[in-house]
């Protein structure tokens, strides 16, 4: 059975499609160092079922090399808590949300930002929130997307390291 992993975000449209993207092409580009397969989804606390991604989401992973244009978001369910193994989300009301719904789900939800991360005081201080650029400039558009492809590295190469015994 694959390991599932699920990206929150507020609608869908943004931040999780990017991260979507991003790790389902790292993990492919790299996919002989996997031990298991792993499946990829993404959903959104108050997403509209159905709604194609932002055209600058759209871009940017296009810019990428990572055709996202067919997404069509979903709304986060109780059911897809459950059945994913790793939760991330893009800020904290997100991750309290899922929590409050499947508290079972606690071990498995993990802040993007700080995913991987060295805990430190330093990191203690860190704002964890990824903002959201729905409707804002392309340019914050583009940092959002650094911001996660940087995110979504860490969280690949922890499916990479090898397993302990």
């Amino acid at each position: 059975m694959p390991k599932r992993i699920l990206l929150v975000c507020t609608g869908n449209s943004c931040r999780s499609v990017m991260a979507q993207g991003l790790l389902q092409h790292a993990l492919k580009q790299q996919e002989h160092r996997l031990s298991e397969p792993v499946e990829v989804a993404s959903a959104g606390i108050f997403a509209i079922e159905g709604m194609p991604p932002s055209r600058d989401t759209v871009r940017l992973l296009q810019q990428a090399g990572i055709d996202m244009s067919s997404h069509m978001a979903q709304v986060v369910t109780d059911r897809l808590i459950r059945e994913a193994d790793l939760i991330f989300v893009m800020e904290r009301f997100q991750a309290n949300e899922l929590v409050r719904r499947v508290p079972d789900a606690t071990p498995k939800v993990h802040l993007l930002k700080t995913f991987g991360l060295p805990l430190a005081s330093d990191v203690a201080s860190l704002d964890a929130d990824i903002p959201d650029p729905i409707g804002k400039p392309p340019e914050v558009y583009e940092r959002c997307f650094a911001l996660i492809r940087t995110c979504v590295e860490r969280v690949a190469n922890a499916l990479f390291a090898p397993q302990e015994p």
